[in-house]
């Protein structure tokens, strides 16, 4: 397929939203340097760093679209890096790297079995979770090289990446554009699109572990979670949604007020990782949840078009990940992750938002994390 020049307009209209710094501070101030991050076979992985007015600095790779470090101030204004991550290529090339950071797709959570019927065919992806299928199968969006582009004006960068007919099992040549951008009121804005020739299902997400604490609490237990959701999808022994909504109200689900995480992780088998649905009707970019941490005092304010997010408490975290951050060990419950997206297996939950993509359309999907303080 002819590849699909996308998001020229989206381009344009992100260059003219950033906002000048408050403390008074010329556009000129965002920047974007670049660095050798390694190599895989001869092509060189680069580590592209955004920084803003403000000091807030947001590194990204061309492996997996990755964001490797969120550098935000605390409420002493001392910096630390909110997101878990490695210290080297070979981190995230190892054998158990459980997505840190990445840009996942072609369908981002899980898909029952590994399969799905469109249009009267049945297509067989990699079981790569259990008996499922998880985000996106053995070589996702994660684990490919993604070709960057500066934009001009202000500290964005366009991740492309042209993903053939039968990839993974998935129908279509799709073309994906991810803009990363961040701007002068210390959001990270993440801008999804994708086209097809073929119908297939699409739904694309970014995998960050957050840890507010940059490091000093071992766990996110201590932070605070607050999410517009009043239901959420019950999942079986495999993590996949049984198809029904639940109420949060009065179970260890709701978070409709912010408390802390630890209060009722216990109670949660396995620990959270489930899809909530979010208090939101149709696609306009919303507020949906925020996270807090109150001995740093910095907190993140998440905003979506989507109608889901994953709240995933880093159950599978267990120690052992190596060329880690300043050699950390990223134990259970090291780093959450806030997954906006559609819900998990809905090609084969016709009662759950459409995931399918057809070719006269495009994907589209918006997530804002506002990073402050207080």
């Amino acid at each position: 397929m002819k590849k699909i020049t996308l998001f020229l307009l989206f381009a344009a209209v992100i260059a003219c939203k950033n906002q000048p710094a408050e403390d008074g501070k010329s556009a000129s101030a965002f920047s974007i340097s670049e660095t050798v991050f390694g190599k895989i076979d001869s092509t060189t992985i680069t580590e592209y760093t955004l920084t803003n007015p403000a000091g807030m600095k947001v590194s990204i790779l061309n492996y997996g679209g990755t964001v490797t470090k969120i550098i935000t101030k605390d409420k002493a204004g001392k910096d630390g890096d909110v997101i878990l991550g490695f210290d080297s290529l070979s981190g995230y090339l190892q054998k158990g790297n459980p997505y840190f950071g990445c840009l996942v797709g072609r369908y981002a959570n899980r898909i029952a079995k590994g399969n799905f019927t469109l249009d009267g065919k049945t297509y067989q992806l990699a079981i790569n979770n259990g008996a499922n299928a998880l985000h996106g199968g053995l070589k996702g969006y994660d684990k490919v090289i993604w070709k960057v582009q500066k934009l001009t004006g202000d500290s964005s960068l366009q991740f492309t990446y042209h993903s053939p007919d039968g990839e993974e099992g998935y129908p279509g040549n799709v073309d994906a554009t991810v803009i990363y951008s961040l701007t002068a009121a210390n959001e990270l804005k993440i801008e999804y699109a994708a086209k097809t020739d073929k119908a297939t299902p699409i739904n694309l997400t970014n995998h960050c572990y957050f840890n507010l604490s940059a490091g000093t609490d071992t766990t996110i237990e201590q932070h605070e979670l607050q999410l517009s959701a009043n239901e959420y999808t019950p999942v079986d022994t495999g993590l996949i949604p049984t198809g029904k909504l639940a109420p949060v109200k009065g179970t260890p689900m709701d978070f409709t007020s912010a408390k802390l995480i630890g209060k009722d992780l216990p109670q949660v088998l396995g620990g959270y990782d489930h899809n909530w649905v979010l208090n939101k009707k149709g696609n306009a970019l919303a507020k949906i949840g925020t996270l807090y941490h109150a001995a740093s005092g910095r907190y993140v304010d998440v905003f979506t078009t989507e109608p889901g997010i994953q709240f995933y408490s880093g159950n599978f975290l267990d120690g052992t990940l190596t060329n880690t951050k300043a050699g950390k060990k990223y134990v259970q419950h090291a780093g959450l992750c806030l997954e906006t997206q559609h819900f998990p297996n809905s090609p084969n939950e016709p009662s759950f938002p459409n995931t399918i993509l057809k070719p006269d359309e495009t994907y589209h999907h918006a997530t804002v994390y506002q990073f402050g303080v207080r």
